[in-house]
């Protein structure tokens, strides 16, 4: 218990620079172990500390999946695990970490992009996954902008989830669902059949 608060108080403070990223890599740490302290922070008081534990939670997530694609597997399933409700976790970050994810690896966002857009929408054949909480799918729709950018191919087939997040209850979603179809359009993705 010891060595996690130390690892975890030493990236947080890793996390308030700017360079985080080169100094976590510089750490030279397995990326296992960086896992449960960055899921701690992803939940900090400090904003950045937050965000970038988040994005840092990707980079992990990515560099597992360059070496070691079954634990890589593991984390984004763990993932998975926080934003269900049974878990009793806080999904707050989780979304995010998701995509940051898919984002560097493109294994994973092969594997894990329905996944991520199964959060925002629920029709008649749902599959269970739609986020009850506004504020939760803030997290998916921002990611799936931001995958979008990466990797339309694989946001593509979710436009009509986005489409129906353009009507959302929560104005913030509302914005996201429409920049994530923005950033599609902005790239060629979206054909006119007119």
């Amino acid at each position: 218990m010891a060595r996690f608060r130390a690892l975890k108080k030493e990236l947080e403070i890793v996390l308030a620079q700017e360079d985080w990223e080169t100094q976590i890599l510089a750490l030279g740490l397995d990326p296992e172990v960086l896992t449960s302290p960055l899921l701690a922070l992803r939940l900090s008081k400090s904003e950045i500390v937050c965000w970038r534990a988040v994005e840092a939670l990707g980079l992990v997530a990515a560099r597992l999946a360059d070496s070691r694609m079954e634990k890589a597997r593991i984390l984004m399933r763990t993932l998975m695990w926080y934003m269900n409700e049974e878990s009793g976790n806080l999904g707050w970050g989780i979304p995010e970490a998701m995509a940051s994810a898919m984002v560097r690896s493109e294994r994973l966002a092969m594997e894990f992009h329905t996944i991520l857009a199964s959060y925002i929408y629920c029709d008649a054949s749902c599959d269970g996954n739609y986020l009850d909480h506004p504020a939760l799918r803030r997290g998916v729709f921002w990611g799936l902008g931001e995958l979008a950018r990466k990797r339309p191919e694989l946001v593509e087939p979710a436009m009509r989830f986005l489409v129906a997040g353009c009507s959302d209850e929560d104005a913030t979603n509302r914005g996201l669902a429409a920049r994530a179809i923005g950033i599609l359009a902005e790239g060629g993705r979206i054909i006119d059949d007119e």
